[in-house]
């Protein structure tokens, strides 16, 4: 556990994990000097998977950066490709600022260096899909979000109603209008990571406001949970971890034999900066008080002034 200091803008506070029938669980806080990032991953092997083929983000670095891959199982060493994937791009990225630039380049340096480890165990070729997001700026409100392949990204509010917004597309056969190889299916995913099957990932910029979260998980959870499910899980008064294990719960329940991973990340103000705030409106109000006390003051003593009698007229 590392504590966050002062100066530490991007440190996180608090974590704790724990295994359940989730398979695994962490949580974690990431603090600034006025906004919280509370944190959660869980993550399940289906049962038709002899390991758990997802990689995840362990919540334990210091950079606001989360990543969620799923290895692809009709190809080789999926697991290995998915944590492989989403280590080279934690130790890339975490080196210094991050751009759409620098997240293009981390992902097709992955690419290479995924592709050259399977190579280097089996003649087979294997590959993972992604997805991630990285705060751009200070204050935890601006967030780039990049993804190769079907992993998804959703944007949720915490305490409005309404269904989860999703903010990637899925590199399909069928959104990308090609032709799936034979015995393949049109919703398989037509790009990856680790095969050579990417030219560049796909990235956009998003806002996210207080009391906002960002959803990164694999197709075991999106193919089995539909926007409002996932809003509705979601939210609540319960620990962001268990959230988390209860919206696998419910794919699960919904028929997904898959892996499936769920990671959240949650922006909040801090206890001081709604002080804060609460100080400042505070003070706002008392001054506008004493301005309309000095203006009714004002008028009062107007109207107690004598009023100067008119001029007589002066006969011809």
């Amino acid at each position: 556990m590392n504590a966050a200091r002062a100066g530490d803008r991007r440190a996180p506070r608090r974590e704790s994990a724990r295994s359940d029938r989730s398979g695994f669980v962490r949580e974690a806080v990431f603090a600034t000097g006025w906004i919280r990032l509370d944190t959660a991953v869980a993550s399940s092997r289906g049962r038709s998977h002899a390991v758990n083929e997802d990689g995840h983000s362990a919540l334990g670095g210091t950079s606001p950066l989360f990543v969620v891959a799923d290895g692809v199982s009709s190809g080789a060493m999926a697991s290995c490709a998915s944590r492989e994937l989403v280590s080279r791009l934690h130790e890339t990225l975490e080196r210094g600022p991050i751009d759409a630039d620098t997240v293009r380049s981390a992902v097709l340096d992955a690419d290479r260096e995924v592709r050259r480890t399977i190579a280097s165990l089996t003649d087979a070729s294997g590959a993972a899909t992604v997805a991630l997001c990285a705060a751009t700026g200070a204050s935890l409100s601006r967030w780039l979000v990049a993804w190769v392949g079907d992993c998804r990204v959703y944007r949720v509010s915490a305490l409005h109603g309404g269904p989860a917004q999703l903010l990637t597309l899925d590199d399909t056969y069928r959104h990308l209008s090609e032709q799936p190889p034979y015995g393949g299916s049109l919703d398989d995913p037509a790009r990856m990571v680790g095969n050579g099957a990417v030219d560049a990932p796909n990235l956009r910029d998003v806002d996210l406001g207080r009391d906002e979260m960002l959803l990164l998980c694999s197709d075991g959870v999106h193919k089995h949970a539909g926007p409002h499910d996932i809003a509705r899980l979601l939210r609540g008064p319960t620990p962001l971890a268990a959230r988390c294990v209860r919206l696998i719960e419910f794919a699960r329940t919904s028929g997904s034999n898959d892996d499936a991973t769920v990671l959240v990340v949650h922006r909040a103000e801090r206890a001081r900066a709604r002080l804060a705030r609460l100080v400042s409106i505070g003070a706002l109000i008392a001054l506008i008080a004493t301005a309309l006390l000095l203006l009714a003051a004002d008028r009062v003593t107007a109207q107690r002034l004598p009023t100067a009698a008119p001029h007589a007229k002066v006969q011809p």
